[in-house]
């Protein structure tokens, strides 16, 4: 038998739903306002003794809200915080299976693929999918089998919110742990990432390929054009993460290809360079690249990044000389059209020649004594001083050092 007290806390319940099941919907969110305030940071303990025992009615009818409106709800952010008070309550897994029942998974991908939805909404889907994620392995799995990845993927790619993004990265990066069955298929979400125009969601997404790469193992080859598509990219963020996953994929089995595909960039199909299209005479104020320049770019951190490789490790130097990257490094020093190619050329051609005496030898002869000499004395500024004439040799060089030749002299 209940006692008073307990009969007046399960009236007061009632009363409660009751005034949910009839409320419109702005008296609806007046309620999410207060439930959101007082019940914020609540164990499972605390939000049933608040409930009087009955906290899972009141989210029965939240998901149930949810499931009828998300589409186009106009109070979505505030239902979905106070779902997640339910899915982030300490002791509370069972109101995590209660959503999970409801097709809560589907629902929250979902969300993130409506284009008229708000940012901040999708942005608390993610938080909630980050929750269930959260609570072990098959919860995971669960995520990755409702083509998960490929939604978060696509947001990643496509949102406007830095702190979305970051969310997103996050919870990417859990998915991939701890999850060996779906892991690889996380991986290659990252890696569809990288084509996208975001700056901010390809540094992201290198960041976490960098990180998962030791859990991963071998690295697909699809990796290879991908990454070496981003170094066109204008942004430096951008840049120095690709540079140091190209460092981490330096001990596996796909280095060979990015090594060749680097030395290939140092030598795009001869174009005469233009740097604005008709987008940009309408508007001054926007800047579009265009071809080659934005070859000309990824010339210049192709260059950069072999300088970068060759440094760490000899072995890694020895194998870009079998790959004439001395002929491709003469030939970006030669490109007058954009002056960080030869910068950035010159630099790293400077430590092949330092580190292989018979590199020395063939750069040496293919300049010519007076060229070379600038050369040496100021690699970082002597093609400023280069004539179109000398420009012109360098970019036509036939320097062709013997294969094998690096192996037998180190």
């Amino acid at each position: 038998m209940t006692s008073v007290k307990e009969q007046e806390a399960i009236k007061k319940l009632m009363v409660f739903l009751q005034e949910w099941d009839s409320a419109h919907k702005v008296a609806r969110s007046r309620i999410l306002d207060n439930f959101i305030k007082s019940n914020d940071g609540k164990t499972e303990p605390e939000l049933e003794l608040e409930f009087s025992q009955g906290a899972s009615l009141f989210l029965a009818r939240l998901t149930a809200w949810l499931r009828m409106t998300y589409m186009h709800s106009s109070c979505l952010n505030k239902l979905l915080k106070s779902i997640g008070i339910f899915l982030s309550a300490a002791s509370g897994r069972r109101y995590l299976i209660e959503f999970l029942e409801i097709g809560g998974v589907l629902i929250l991908l979902e969300i993130l693929g409506l284009n008229h939805l708000k940012e901040e909404d999708k942005r608390e889907s993610v938080k909630l999918l980050q929750l269930i994620a959260d609570a072990g392995r098959k919860y995971k799995e669960l995520i990755c089998e409702s083509y998960g990845v490929q939604s978060l993927a696509e947001f990643l790619a496509t949102s406007n919110s830095a702190e979305a993004q970051e969310d997103v990265q996050v919870l990417m990066d859990s998915l991939g742990r701890g999850n060996p069955k779906y892991q690889n298929q996380v991986y290659k979400g990252l890696v569809a990432v990288l084509p996208c125009a975001s700056p901010r969601a390809q540094q992201l997404a290198l960041q976490t390929l960098r990180v998962m790469q030791d859990m991963v193992g071998e690295a697909p080859s699809i990796l290879v054009e991908p990454v070496l598509g981003v170094l066109r990219s204008v942004h430096l963020e951008v840049q120095y993460e690709a540079t140091q996953l190209l460092k981490a994929l330096m001990a596996h089995e796909v280095r060979p290809a990015l090594l060749k595909g680097l030395v290939a960039l140092l030598m795009p199909p001869r174009k005469k360079a233009f740097t604005f299209c008709a987008e940009t005479a309408k508007d001054p104020t926007v800047l579009y690249l265009r071809e080659p320049m934005l070859v000309y770019i990824q010339q210049a951190a192709a260059a950069k990044v072999i300088g970068v490789l060759a440094k760490e490790s000899a072995e890694v130097a020895e194998e870009l000389i079998q790959l004439k990257v001395v002929h491709g490094l003469m030939v970006a020093v030669g490109n007058l059209d954009h002056v960080a190619s030869q910068r950035h050329a010159s630099i790293s051609l400077e430590y092949f020649v330092h580190t292989f005496p018979f590199v020395e030898e063939h750069v040496k002869k293919a300049l010519g004594h007076t060229l070379f000499q600038r050369f040496m004395d100021s690699p970082e500024t002597w093609y400023t001083k280069m004539d179109p004439v000398q420009a012109e040799e360098l970019a036509s060089n036939i320097v062709d050092i013997p294969r094998g030749t690096a192996r037998m002299q180190s």
